[in-house]
């Protein structure tokens, strides 16, 4: 029944050790309810296919230009424009592409093949591996993800979901039995500093992680470090005072900024963004705050 169940993925990354526990095989799913400015996924964004144009790979020769039903590409010596909001993502533009210049983002897949293509990797899960369902945003895609994680437990599979927490309550009590470890990520704890940077009160997400503690699962707290966003020491604390209140987590880790791939960006036509100045307290001070709050 749940091998059937289709959902969109743009990525399946193998030997990924920054997921979960040991080696893992990450699954990336499309869409995302926020809109953090430093995001590393831009393709991830959108919850539909999207159409990604390689610039530097582009020789003008028009063939897509032509192709096109709904006359997308404007193509001229130098120059690769796309209406994205004609863009119907048929595919034809990327099919006639002689260089590969054009490619779909995004894949439909059952979740029984989602599985399998981790059970490729399943020699390789000798220290505690396994899937990790990401994003993107994964819980946007809630009965995909349940029949993901289903599946990959009856196939004997240890499971992680990446997300940010900005999900109905209900999606995560449900997934909950079957997900052997939640990498929850905290951006913010003030509600004016995440709806700034993220587009979205974090309301939600708190009383997620709550929820979620409550139910003994197990929380790997991920807190990005971003310079001019959350690296004042006034809101590390608060970070970890809502821990505190709200419940250790399994494990707490300050992940450092780091510049996103402008290629990518650029290839989805999203504007970058850069934080304009260094860290006022730096991921490893940060680190050793956190811990000593929560030791």
């Amino acid at each position: 029944m749940y091998k059937d169940v289709t959902g969109l993925i743009f990525q399946i990354q193998r030997f990924s050790v920054h997921d979960g526990d040991g080696l893992r095989t990450t699954v990336f799913f499309k869409g995302c309810p926020l809109r953090c400015r430093w995001c590393h996924n831009p393709e991830g964004l959108r919850p539909g296919a999207l159409l990604a144009v390689n610039r530097p790979l582009c020789v003008h020769c028009g063939r897509c230009q032509d192709i096109c039903p709904q006359g997308v590409h404007s193509v001229s010596p130098g120059m690769h424009g796309v209406s994205r909001a004609q863009c119907r993502t048929c595919g034809a533009c990327a099919a006639a592409c002689p260089t590969g210049a054009l490619h779909l983002i995004g894949q439909r897949m059952s979740a029984g093949d989602v599985v399998r293509e981790a059970l490729r990797d399943a020699p390789f899960y000798t220290t505690g591996g396994g899937i990790t369902c990401s994003g993107g945003e994964c819980t946007m895609q809630p009965e995909f993800l349940l029949a993901v994680l289903t599946t990959a437990k009856e196939a004997g599979l240890n499971t992680a979901v990446d997300t940010c927490g900005f999900a109905p309550s209900d999606v995560l009590r449900q997934i909950a039995p079957y997900t052997d470890a939640f990498l929850y990520d905290v951006k913010a704890y003030t509600p004016e500093l995440h709806r700034t940077f993220t587009g979205a009160d974090n309301a939600l997400i708190l009383s997620n992680y709550r929820t979620l503690h409550g139910m003994g699962a197990r929380l790997d707290v991920r807190i990005p470090l971003i310079p001019t966003v959350n690296d004042s020491e006034e809101e590390i604390l608060r970070i970890g005072r809502f821990l505190q209140e709200a419940g250790r987590p399994h494990a707490l880790k300050v992940i450092p900024y780091h510049s996103p791939g402008h290629a990518k960006y650029a290839q989805v036509d999203e504007p970058i963004w850069e934080p304009e100045g260094r860290f006022t307290v730096t991921p490893e001070e940060a680190q050793r705050m956190l811990d000593a709050m929560l030791t």
